[in-house]
């Protein structure tokens, strides 16, 4: 029998170019006097953006411009970047953490699982957790009773992501055994709590769309995660109920043909906000563009943002059909996280039900939620609420007082109510003691 002999090939080959040509960031103080710019050189590769927006909003950095090029297999990036009071970058801690996490050993930091602690959803307590993805039809009282569900079956809230969109809810929430601090694992402890959730979706859902349910052990990068899942949910379909988000928000999206270079041109204007290029990239990966070049700015309180992007298989967007898909995905994308509603923090000692407390609450004084932020800081719980009245109409403050007298001293409560024309919540002050919800995550922040 004759012997075949195969050419040998070096597993390390593929990463040969990356090796040779290490990722270069740099972090410059000095050009411009209102901001810090953050330049990435890298061997380009699929998805590299992505990785940078999302590095950078994870940290909490307002990117007002940014340049972005990876025309040619080389990958340049400019970003205009603010911490969140809008000072220039000057924390030690974060810069070393953007240069490792986007310089040659970010993807060591990935595989080791150091990422920044914005990523977890500010998870900070003892022992493993086990993440739950719930998605099913919107309704009044829906997050009260998956809390009060999780609660039943003594399952601890360690932190969750709720976002709603066109009448859809897609949450990351993450849970702990109360006794023992660990991740579930029993199968038959999970079989039992997926089937009452399914039910609780179930509800009064849609028989057609209904909802569902999955498990899973580990680190999921959240707001990354709730864009794929409602993505994958099409809640870009069907027209926004009407006052569900205010005119001041209505995006401007058109996709244009540029004949010259062979690229198709996406242009969007809409009302800025933090983490609006992440969200835009985030649904641009989705649907299988990359971008080849950027360009982001500001004009007042708007955002300009350019895109010029290919299919991956390299084709533009030739027929109407596609290019309205492109306007209505990006369209929800940038409103799944628009809210006009009013905005309430509850500050407290973390307990086993607080969540479903706070929310059964809520429901019983006419409240819905509409987005909402659980996170664990020790033994101490942050919860975030935007809700709006139930009836669709304003939210009346004698309700905020009633909460106020129904939590007593027991939690700290503020008050936010975002104002058409401005970016920045207004507070009204903490119901106990005023409290920077910032100062409480570093105490307890390694």
């Amino acid at each position: 029998m004759a012997r075949v002999y195969w050419p040998y090939f070096d597993p390390e080959y593929e990463t040969l170019n990356h090796r040779i040509n290490p990722p270069r960031v740099s972090i410059d103080n000095d050009t411009c006097n209102d901001c810090t710019l953050v330049k990435v050189d890298s061997v380009n590769k699929p998805g590299i953006l992505l990785e940078v927006v999302q590095v950078l909003t994870d940290v909490d950095l307002a990117i007002s411009k940014a340049y972005i090029s990876s025309d040619g297999g080389w990958f340049m990036d400019v970003f205009h970047v603010t911490d969140k009071q809008g000072n220039k970058l000057t924390d030690r801690k974060t810069i070393e953490y953007i240069e490792k996490a986007l310089g040659p050993k970010g993807n060591t930091l990935v595989r080791e699982g150091k990422t920044w602690p914005g990523n977890r959803v500010g998870l900070h307590s003892n022992g493993d957790y086990t993440a739950i993805e719930l998605i099913g039809t919107d309704r009044t009282g829906l997050l009260s009773e998956i809390s009060a569900v999780l609660a039943d079956l003594h399952c601890n809230v360690v932190a969750a992501e709720v976002w709603t969109h066109n009448m859809r809810l897609a949450c990351v929430v993450y849970i702990n055994d109360y006794a023992t601090c660990r991740a579930l694992d029993d199968p038959i402890r999970l079989s039992a709590i997926e089937e009452q959730l399914k039910n609780v979706l179930r509800g009064q859902g849609d028989v057609n769309r209904g909802g569902h349910t999955s498990f899973s052990v580990g680190f999921t990068h959240t707001d990354r995660r709730l864009h794929q899942m409602m993505f994958a949910d099409r809640d870009y379909e069907g027209g926004v109920i009407d006052g569900d988000v205010a005119v001041s928000f209505k995006p401007i999206i058109t996709v244009d043909h540029c004949e010259e270079k062979g690229y198709s041109v996406v242009n969007v204007r809409c009302k800025d906000r933090t983490k609006l290029l992440f969200d835009i990239v985030c649904t641009l990966t989705d649907m299988q563009y990359v971008v080849f070049h950027a360009s982001i700015g500001s004009d007042g309180p708007y955002a300009i943002q350019e895109y010029y992007i290919r299919h991956m298989d390299g084709c533009t967007l030739d027929t109407e059909v596609e290019k309205a898909r492109v306007v209505k995905c990006l369209e929800a994308a940038i409103r799944r996280r628009v809210s006009e509603d009013v905005t309430l923090e509850f500050c407290g000692r973390d307990r086993v039900g607080l969540l479903s407390e706070l929310t059964r609450l809520l429901r019983e004084n006419g409240l819905s939620v509409t987005r909402a932020g659980v996170t664990t800081l020790g033994d101490q719980a942050v919860n975030v609420f935007y809700v709006k009245d139930a009836s669709g109409n304003p939210v009346d403050m004698k309700t905020i007082e009633a909460l106020r007298q129904e939590i007593g001293q027991t939690m700290m409560l503020d008050v936010k109510k975002v104002s058409p024309n401005t970016t920045t919540p207004e507070s009204s002050g903490w119901a106990k003691k005023n409290l920077s919800i910032g100062s409480l995550f570093e105490r307890f922040l390694p």
